[in-house]
């Protein structure tokens, strides 16, 4: 494909500013996982786990599990889960101990809580089992508590920077709000010995905000649940595709901050081409209802996992990734390892794993003109589809989760070897959290 036609995706590079973290040290694919000689306890404070379904539960799952798997104990501090549902193929809710909290719904988020402060809990439970550190990845009240309650421990504490929660206020009416939730973002992470990012472009913006002591923690795909050897002709058919037709797919919650009009707006270009063309939508949230009804014709298979999902994935042909709110977007490195052509926005994820017009096609952040058209000179040219394909899951498979873990465990333990402390000097009280710079 063209250059030009590619609308402006830059080809991903590699940063070296973080020695030691770069792709280059992701890239080799590291089945043994030598365990650490002096095992340990971790705790995990999380609002969500699996058999939650999202890429925060599920990467923090990979990570225990390959905590555990390095000799570890790893507990686990989250809401009491409503839905007990069990994941159909991943094997992921595992830890050495469960601690359940109180938790409230999360408006909006339908099955998701946030936990209530728990100080008095935590310090209990540390006090009995110290941790060598804990991670908070999430900063609600139970994050807050877990902060609050490793300081005055004494407990090396490092933090997640998960989800870009001050950019959703401008999807749900709220665009005031947003620096005030970024100023308590910093305020909250600061607190902490470091707080870890998916890749060096968040990174850096954090840093330009004012967060101190950012690190990098890359992601990692489960090459073997996500492959192209799980296609599907008998769903294709029942989605009304031959081997020769062409599917687009979207994974994730079905939610305003993950840009699906113009996911949507994409499809509609591409059948004005073909229609031989279908749309899939994996997944369920608050806007799955409106959609639905407004677009008969495009296919909303529902919540997936397991091999489900992944045969969901491999079935398809092209993966629609409109979001412009993701701090690195797990589905990516999914759909690549299931043999997909993503197009996404040239950030994130996408930026650091996707060279354009080879592994996948990037295009300019923030450009909807050119993101429908990218779809549609896509869809203009099927061996280009084909060659995208082979290419991403040959680039992917390099990606593993164990020298993820082995990353996550080393900032772990540097935690606790920190000289001393540059966070914020504020206290940590209830009052006034959101207000202090």
């Amino acid at each position: 494909m063209e250059e030009n036609r590619l609308r402006n995706g830059d080809r991903a590079y590699v940063s070296s500013a973080d020695q030691g973290n770069s792709l280059i040290d992701l890239a080799h694919d590291s089945r043994s996982q030598t365990a650490h000689s002096d095992p340990l306890h971790f705790c995990i404070v999380t609002e969500t786990y699996p058999p939650e379904i999202n890429g925060v539960a599920l990467t923090l799952a990979n990570l225990v599990k390959g905590l555990l798997a390095r000799g570890h104990s790893v507990s686990v501090v989250h809401p009491r889960q409503r839905k007990q549902r069990k994941p159909n193929g991943f094997d992921f809710a595992c830890c050495s101990k469960d601690i359940g909290v109180r938790g409230l719904p999360l408006p909006g988020y339908d099955g998701l809580q946030f936990g209530m402060f728990s100080g008095r809990l935590l310090r209990q439970t540390w006090t009995r089992h110290p941790p060598a550190a804990v991670y908070a990845a999430t900063e609600g009240p139970l994050g807050w508590s877990a902060v609050r309650a490793a300081r005055q421990l004494g407990i090396p504490c490092v933090s997640g920077f998960h989800t870009n929660f001050h950019q959703y206020c401008k999807h749900y009416g709220l665009g005031w709000l947003q620096p005030t939730a970024l100023r308590y973002l910093r305020w909250f992470h600061n607190q902490t010995e470091s707080t870890v990012v998916s890749n060096e472009e968040l990174r850096a913006r954090l840093q330009s905000a004012g967060f101190n002591n950012v690190s990098i923690l890359e992601r990692g795909v489960d090459s073997e649940l996500f492959a192209p050897q799980r296609r599907c002709t008998e769903l294709r058919r029942s989605w009304g595709l031959s081997d020769n037709d062409l599917a687009l797919i979207y994974v994730g919650r079905i939610a305003a901050e993950k840009n699906l009009e113009l996911a949507l707006q994409a499809y509609r270009a591409a059948r004005k081409l073909s229609d031989r063309i279908k749309f899939v939508i994996v997944g369920d949230g608050p806007l799955r209802p409106a959609l639905q009804s407004e677009h008969a014709d495009v296919i909303f298979a529902g919540m997936q996992t397991g091999e489900d999902l992944a045969r969901h994935y491999a079935s398809a042909d092209v993966f629609l990734f409109a979001s412009e709110t993701e701090t690195f977007g797990n589905v990516t490195l999914e759909a690549m390892a299931s043999g997909l052509a993503v197009i996404a926005y040239n950030y994130a994820g996408a930026k650091n794993h996707i060279v354009n017009g080879d592994s996948g096609v990037l295009v300019r952040f923030g450009d909807a003109k050119g993101f429908v058209d990218s779809a549609c000179d896509l869809v203009r040219e099927p061996e280009t589809i084909k060659t995208i394909r082979r290419q991403a899951r040959q680039y992917v498979t390099r990606l593993s989760w164990p020298r993820v873990v082995e990353r996550f465990e080393a900032l772990l333990l540097s935690a606790g070897r920190r000289p001393g402390r540059t966070a914020s000097s504020f206290p940590l009280t209830r009052n006034n959290v959101a207000t202090q710079p």
